[in-house]
C-alpha cells in the first residue's frame, strides 16, 4: 500500500472509530494525495455520513479546504457528504457555514455543487437560522430563483423553506419577492416556496396578504402537494384576516387514496371552515392543526419523498422529464437515478 492510499485509508478509519483528532490529522494527509484518492475517501466518508453522521462532530473545518479542491468532481462529493451529515446533524456542519455561502455565491462553480451548497446550508438554518440568514445569503437564495438552473433553483427553494421553518421572521420581509416565483415550472420549486410562505404566515399571517393573488393561483396547480401547501397558506390569512380579499372557495372533496389528494384535501377542509366560520360543517380539530409551524415541519420532508415516488412508466420522478424505456439508467437532465 503506498501512502496516498494508506492516507485515504486512515482519514476513513479514524473517523469510523470516532477519532477525531486522528481524522483530522488525515484529512489534512488526504489533501496532498491524487485527486482520484481524494474523491474515493470523500465518498466512503459519504457513505459513513448516511449511516453514523454523528461521527463528523469536529471535523467540518477539517472538510472545508476540500470545497476550494482545484477538482470539481472533490468539490461536489464534500458538498455532498456535507448535506449529509447537515441533515442528520445539523450543527457540526455549522463551522462550514462560510465556506457553503462562498460556494454558493460563486458564479463560476459548477452548478450542482452551487445546488449541494444551498442544499446544506437549508439543513443547517432548519435549526440554526442565525447562523446561515444573514443578508447576503438570503440575497444570493432569493435572487438565484430568477436565473440559475432548474437543478439549483429546487435547492435554493428548499433552503429558503428550510429558513423559514427554523425562524419565520426571517423571511417575512420577502414574502412578495418569493411569490414572484410561484408559477415556477418545476413543482419542487413552487411547493418549497408555497411551504415558505406557509411556515411565515404561521406567525405572521398578515404578511401573506402581498402574495394572497399568486397563492390563490396555486389552488388549481397541477401538483397536490402544491396545492394543499398554498390552501394552508391562505387559510392562515383568512383566521387573521376575515375580510382578506378571496375569489370563492371550492367545496373540499373528499380525499381518494392518493397521499396528495389526501394532503391538499386536509387543508381546503381548514380554509373552508376558516372561510366560512361557524357556519363551516368542519370539525374544529381539522382546522387548528393546519397551519402551525409544527405541523409544516413535520409534514415537509415527506411530502416531498411523495412527490418524488414514481407515479408514471418512463417518467423521472425527480424532474418529470420522459424517458424511454430502454433508456439510460440515470436521467440526463437531473442526473438521479431511475
Amino acid at each position: 500500500m503506498n501512502e496516498d492510499s494508506a492516507a485515504a485509508d486512515r482519514v476513513v478509519e479514524a473517523t469510523e472509530d470516532g477519532a477525531t483528532e486522528d481524522a483530522r490529522a488525515s484529512l489534512d494527509a488526504l489533501g496532498t494525495a491524487p485527486a482520484e484518492r481524494r474523491t474515493d475517501a470523500l465518498r466512503e466518508l459519504r457513505a459513513l455520513a448516511d449511516e453514523r453522521p454523528g461521527r463528523f462532530d469536529g471535523l467540518a473545518a477539517a472538510l472545508a479546504p476540500f470545497l476550494t479542491d482545484e477538482e470539481r468532481p472533490v468539490r461536489l462529493t464534500t458538498a455532498k457528504l456535507l448535506v449529509a451529515v447537515a441533515g442528520a446533524e445539523p450543527a457540526a456542519v455549522v463551522p462550514v457555514v462560510e465556506a457553503l455561502a462562498d460556494r454558493l455565491a460563486d458564479d463560476d462553480e459548477f452548478y450542482y455543487v452551487r445546488a449541494r451548497s444551498a442544499e446544506a446550508l437549508g439543513y443547517v438554518a432548519l435549526e440554526h437560522p442565525d447562523a446561515v440568514a444573514s443578508p447576503d445569503v438570503l440575497a444570493d437564495l432569493r435572487i438565484g430563483l430568477a436565473f440559475d438552473e432548474p437543478e439549483v433553483t429546487e435547492k435554493l427553494a428548499k433552503a429558503l423553506a428550510f429558513v423559514a421553518l427554523g425562524d419565520p421572521d426571517r423571511l417575512r420581509h420577502l414574502v412578495g419577492r418569493l411569490a414572484e416565483h410561484l408559477d415556477d415550472d418545476s413543482e419542487f420549486v413552487r411547493y418549497h416556496l408555497c411551504t415558505a410562505l406557509a411556515a411565515v404566515g404561521s406567525t405572521h399571517p398578515e404578511r401573506l396578504e402581498a402574495a394572497s393573488g399568486p397563492l390563490v393561483a396555486r389552488l388549481d396547480d397541477s401538483d397536490s402537494h402544491v396545492r394543499g401547501r398554498a390552501t394552508e397558506a391562505l387559510a392562515s390569512l383568512v383566521a387573521a384576516d376575515a375580510d382578506a380579499s378571496l375569489p370563492a372557495i371550492p367545496e373540499p372533496a373528499d380525499a381518494d387514496e392518493d397521499d396528495g389528494d389526501e394532503f391538499a384535501a386536509r387543508r381546503m377542509h381548514a380554509l373552508a371552515a376558516r372561510v366560512h366560520g361557524e357556519d363551516s360543517p368542519v370539525e374544529a380539530s381539522t382546522a387548528e392543526a393546519v397551519g402551525t409551524l409544527e405541523s409544516i415541519r413535520e409534514t415537509t420532508e415527506p411530502a416531498v419523498e411523495a412527490m418524488r415516488s414514481p407515479d408514471a412508466d418512463g417518467e423521472c420522478p425527480h424532474c418529470g422529464l420522459e424517458l424511454p424505456d430502454q433508456g439510460p439508467p440515470m436521467c440526463p437532465r437531473c442526473g438521479a437515478p431511475r
